[in-house]
């Protein structure tokens, strides 16, 4: 279900697909009867105009649906809670409380972090990993470049490109600075939530598996540098420069970025999501550091027309406890998504209600499973939920909602119950 997209990005892409048919169709039939003769086309007299739906015209009635999400704000289970909902075909605001104000946002920082990726790089861009040669005879030296999404075999594909070498030594020059973010905690590492933040890794720096928040290596790049020394026969790996015009003997690229932030958003990962943040530093022209990378996305943010005032970030991805959102900033993201195609591919990776990712375990008894779409985030005492959601009129509304001071499972659940009224309006 994670592929699926919402209902315009759906009646786009079969438009899509039957104009490219039927050009195809219509080269076949003029290369086959195009020498036939016929009389004049049958004309058919224009009909009168189709009736439109007054609530399609004039929009929908919301007094109802704000009064109910009014009262379903003041679940004393939601703590401190902030949020706005918004309906994207008018751009009418349809409830708000304190939308201006920032509060912790979890993961839903990667809202931001996806967008302006998407904005700044485009969807299709990747980052390619080279193997060149040493100094030394018989040394290679893999430069990284930031890819976080490495695996095996992409190793043995490097490895049959290369042959056999003496020693595998690594460059981790693209990113620098501090490999933990303001606000980390190192013994995240084992507990499988992050890693040091290094431009090369094997699947996320995974120890024993490719996926799920399993405990991740304390040295990924070394751990890069090592496989691909296995592979290719040699007894000594390291760390250090790759000369600046050698000979590149291998190469591979990472997935398509629209790839990787479903990737990362789906089950919200912390690593990805710092890569993207670095990727997208580098991209600029700025170090890969984490200073770089998060005013890098508010730089991006603001070029492109968004207000960001009152936030503030520590990382790319939500899990620093320093980071403070408005509401407002996540909703008009996903408004714009909403409502224009350059953002629109940012909705097709949000988990989908009871169906996908971190969503997978929820609305299982509520009218909103299948129908919202929306990115979580969690720490101690904080939840987030922000996306879309279609309503049962039809009508598509975004919304964002941070709730602190809260417990967790409690507000969750409040959350969920928040956005299924919303599909039953």
């Amino acid at each position: 279900m994670s592929g699926k997209k919402l209902w315009w990005s759906v009646t786009a892409g079969v438009v899509a697909v039957a104009v490219a048919g039927v050009a195809g169709f219509g080269v076949l039939v003029q290369q086959t009867y195009g020498d036939l003769t016929h009389g004049p086309a049958y004309a058919v007299e224009e009909p009168s105009p189709v009736l439109v739906p007054a609530e399609a015209e004039a929009g929908v009635d919301t007094t109802a649906l704000a009064a109910r999400l009014a009262e379903l704000a003041d679940d004393p289970a939601l703590g401190t809670l902030h949020g706005r909902v918004t309906d994207t075909v008018t751009g009418e605001t349809v409830w708000d409380l304190e939308s201006g104000t920032p509060l912790q946002p979890a993961s839903a920082t990667k809202i931001l972090t996806a967008a302006a990726a998407i904005l700044e790089l485009g969807p299709d861009d990747v980052l390619t990993t080279e193997v060149v040669a040493g100094d030394n005879p018989g040394t290679v030296v893999i430069r990284a470049a930031g890819d976080v999404w490495l695996t095996t075999e992409q190793l043995d594909g490097l490895a049959e490109e290369i042959g056999t070498a003496d020693q595998v030594t690594i460059d981790t020059s693209a990113w620098d600075g501090d490999p933990f973010m303001p606000g980390w905690d190192p013994a995240d590492v084992d507990a499988g939530y992050i890693a040091p933040l290094e431009p090369a890794m094997i699947y996320g720096a995974r120890i024993g598996d490719t996926e799920g928040d399993v405990p991740r290596s304390h040295t990924p790049a070394l751990d890069v540098a090592r496989a691909l020394a296995d592979r290719v026969g040699a007894a000594t790996v390291g760390m250090g420069p790759a000369p600046a015009d050698a000979e590149v003997l291998a190469s591979t690229r990472s997935p398509q970025l629209i790839d990787r932030i479903e990737a990362m958003m789906i089950w919200s990962d912390n690593v990805m999501a710092e890569a993207i943040g670095h990727e997208l530093a580098v991209h600029r022209g700025l170090p890969g550091s984490a200073a770089a990378a998060t005013q890098s996305t508010l730089d991006v943010l603001t070029e492109h027309g968004f207000d960001i005032t009152g936030v503030s970030l520590a990382d790319n991805s939500g899990l620093s406890t320093y980071n403070l959102i408005p509401p407002r900033v996540l909703d008009d993201v996903l408004l714009d998504a909403a409502a224009h195609p350059p953002l629109r591919p940012l909705l097709a990776t949000l988990p989908v209600a009871g169906g996908s990712g971190t969503l997978t375990d929820r609305y299982e008894d509520l009218s909103g499973r299948g129908w919202v779409r929306a990115k979580t985030g969690t720490l101690t005492g904080t939840s987030a939920l922000a996306g879309v959601v279609t309503a049962d009129s039809g009508r598509v509304y975004s919304f964002a909602l941070l709730s602190n001071g809260s417990d967790i499972l409690a507000a969750r659940a409040a959350l969920d119950r928040f956005a299924s009224a919303i599909r039953d309006s």
